[in-house]
């Protein structure tokens, strides 16, 4: 096998540089790849089947539900995608609200869903998700968590219980290129 050293490859103008039918250009093996801004870096996701329970109006970290993603550069940027799953029970007068959180920080609160509810049990179940573009500004591990509140805060509110058939909630992180 030969070795070719180059500074620098260009196509002429109006040519794309290409790579043959079935070959494979590894850019992991040697050296460093420069991504070109908005592109996907890294994907990381989490996901809880715990239930999390309260009647609280503060907020509580929902169990199990949180995601590490170490930024490669201070210039990415983080994509946070959360949706969970809800469930009210014998609670007619209230509903679910969740947020979106970074360590601390409260990033992005997502939509407060009221999920209807029969006159007998009081048990109804619903999705809410959001999502949010985060700059950490940091090349350190950070971590994102989901947390929700009742909104009436006497009434229990759920996530991930067996009422709504044991249902999964998810966070996924994605890093892009600053």
């Amino acid at each position: 096998m030969s070795t070719l050293t180059v500074k620098e490859l260009a196509a002429p103008t109006g040519y794309d540089l290409k790579i043959a039918a079935g070959e494979t250009l590894d850019l992991k093996s040697q050296g460093t790849v420069t991504m070109p801004a908005g592109s996907v870096l890294q994907v990381v996701q989490a996901s809880s089947g715990s239930e999390t329970v309260t009647s609280s109006s503060s907020y509580v970290d929902v169990t199990n539900l949180s995601a590490t993603i170490t930024p490669s550069a201070t210039s990415s940027k983080i994509l946070v995608l959360a949706t969970l799953n809800g469930c009210l029970k014998n609670a007619s007068n209230t509903s679910l609200k969740a947020n979106i959180v970074r360590g601390s920080t409260q990033l992005q609160q997502m939509t407060a869903i009221t999920m209807t509810t029969d006159s007998s049990a009081y048990i109804g179940v619903g999705t809410v998700s959001g999502e949010h573009l985060d700059s950490p500004n940091t090349t350190s591990a950070t971590t994102y968590k989901c947390q929700i509140a009742s909104v009436a805060g006497s009434a229990n509110v759920r996530v991930n219980t067996s009422d709504n058939g044991g249902a999964t909630s998810t966070i996924t992180l994605m890093e892009i290129a600053g």
